[in-house]
């Protein structure tokens, strides 16, 4: 794994170059942490004459549901126009991180979430005593690993430092990936599980740098960082996609498709199956192919 001289990717942008790619990306990225920042956004269209009725008689037919960043709430509101034909309101509750909607739909805030993964919710739980479920895979993100200044992972030094998530799930999804590409080996049966620990074999000497996942696209922009993994939503701040990317995992686990996820208890809810409903819609389907083949794959 020795360097070789850089090279422009059959898949750059023709005619810029990757620095000035990351400047416009970071911009890009900036406008959308500080719409992130609106704690409530309405993305409901209007529910007509049928909610109206309802609402007059006192029947709740609100629906609200947090959520974090394109395109989880891109698909938010795709379902909310399912919804209103139906005569239910969905209202998109905007967060800025990967606490506040659990915390919100825990504390009964809100009535629903779409923002992650179920490896992901059940950590929560378990941590918080809480009791959210699992309710249906939306979408599966295409992740995988990135790096600022190697084309090809052969490229990348002995010795080189890797960026990896700091949460047990999506570490063991990220080492995972690694292990299937042949750049480490894991103790037999760990999987998806797996930790630092768990590394066997690191023939190459990688040197693991644990990071926050909100923070992996700024590890993307340090000098001594060789490879990041990442999600496309987050990678797409320094203006990448997966076909930037230097591996992408091959074996797709659908536990970590995006969930929609609600509580326990209310998981059969008339309120929480019509929202299943909208999420599950032919629309839904259409939107993510038409407009995020490239970052995700439907998984319904």
């Amino acid at each position: 794994m020795s360097p070789r001289p850089h090279s422009r990717p059959a898949h750059s942008r023709p005619g810029l170059p990757r620095s000035a790619r990351r400047r416009s990306a970071a911009l890009a990225g900036t406008a959308v942490l500080a719409a992130g920042a609106l704690l409530l956004t309405g993305c409901a269209s209007d529910a007509g004459g049928s909610a109206g009725e309802a609402g007059e008689t006192g029947e709740d037919t609100t629906i609200r549901v947090a959520s974090h960043m394109t395109p989880m709430t891109d698909v938010v509101e795709v379902a909310a126009d399912v919804a209103a034909e139906d005569g239910w309101t969905v209202e998109l509750v905007q967060v800025n991180d990967n606490v506040q909607y659990n915390r919100l739909l825990a504390d009964g805030e809100v009535d629903a979430n779409f923002a992650q993964h179920e490896p992901y919710m059940e950590a929560f739980n378990a941590e918080h005593d809480a009791e959210l479920q699992a309710l249906a895979p939306i979408y599966d993100a295409k992740v995988g690993f990135y790096s600022r200044d190697y084309d090809d992972v052969a490229e990348v030094p002995d010795g080189a430092k890797v960026a990896i998530p700091n949460d047990a799930s999506n570490e063991g999804r990220a080492l995972a990936i690694l292990d299937e590409h042949g750049l480490i080996s894991l103790a037999d049966g760990v999987g998806f599980e797996g930790r630092i620990a768990d590394v066997e074999e690191n023939p190459h000497d990688l040197e693991w740098v644990q990071v926050d996942l909100l923070n992996l696209s700024s590890a993307y922009e340090e000098d001594d960082v060789a490879l990041v993994y990442n999600y496309p939503t987050y990678i797409a701040r320094v203006g990448l996609t997966p076909e930037d990317a230097v591996l992408l995992e091959e074996t797709v686990d659908q536990r970590f498709a995006i969930q929609l996820v609600s509580r326990a208890e209310d998981a059969e809810s008339e309120k929480i199956q019509a929202l299943e409903r909208a999420m599950t819609s032919d629309e839904v389907r259409d939107f993510l192919v038409e407009e995020h083949s490239e970052t995700l794959l439907p998984s319904f």
